[in-house]
């Protein structure tokens, strides 16, 4: 397959959710077969050789990703979800949001300490959910080998909130 240029499949979307954002919208990047497979890919080539046992999957475009990878890699998902959508036992993590708070959980039986994972989501900004899920993560003794996404806003500063982590992200901007 030749090589494709992933920031073509990246549609933006001007003051969506709000005036002022600039909306890096990948629905357009799904919609293409080859750049989904080559996004996967790509994960999958910089997480293989790590004795990933999971990969878990922030909700809720971390979850298209994330499903496809553990796939690939043939691995088992876990979902970290908004409070109250998991049905069974759950720990969770509260968090600031520029514009408050938000709650992500796991099934509290859901990791055992060693358990060699990954973190996916989409979209890398500025760490504050990630960051919530490194937490999240790390306290059911975990070890969390990388996160990976496939869009960085690097000029958000996203990667301080995960200093020490092995970051993989397939789009700058």
């Amino acid at each position: 397959m030749k090589k494709i240029d992933l920031k073509k499949f990246i549609r933006d979307i001007p003051d969506f959710p709000k005036k002022g954002i600039l909306f890096k919208d990948i629905t357009t990047l799904l919609q293409d077969k080859d750049a989904l497979k080559t996004s996967v890919d790509a994960l999958a080539k910089a997480f293989a050789k790590k004795g990933i046992k999971y990969v878990v999957g922030i909700e809720s475009r971390g979850f298209i990703f994330g499903t496809a990878l553990a796939y690939k890699l043939g691995v088992g998902f876990i979902p970290v979800r908004k409070k109250g959508k998991l049905p069974a036992k759950t720990r969770s993590v509260t968090y600031s949001l520029e514009y408050g708070t938000d709650t992500l959980e796991i099934h509290a039986d859901a990791l055992k300490k060693g358990d060699k994972v990954v973190i996916i989501d989409d979209l890398l900004a500025t760490g504050g959910t990630v960051g919530a899920v490194v937490k999240l993560v790390g306290d059911s003794g975990a070890r969390i080998m990388g996160v990976g996404f496939v869009i960085e806003l690097a000029f958000l500063n996203g990667r301080e909130k995960l200093k020490g982590l092995p970051i993989v992200s397939l789009i700058q901007y």
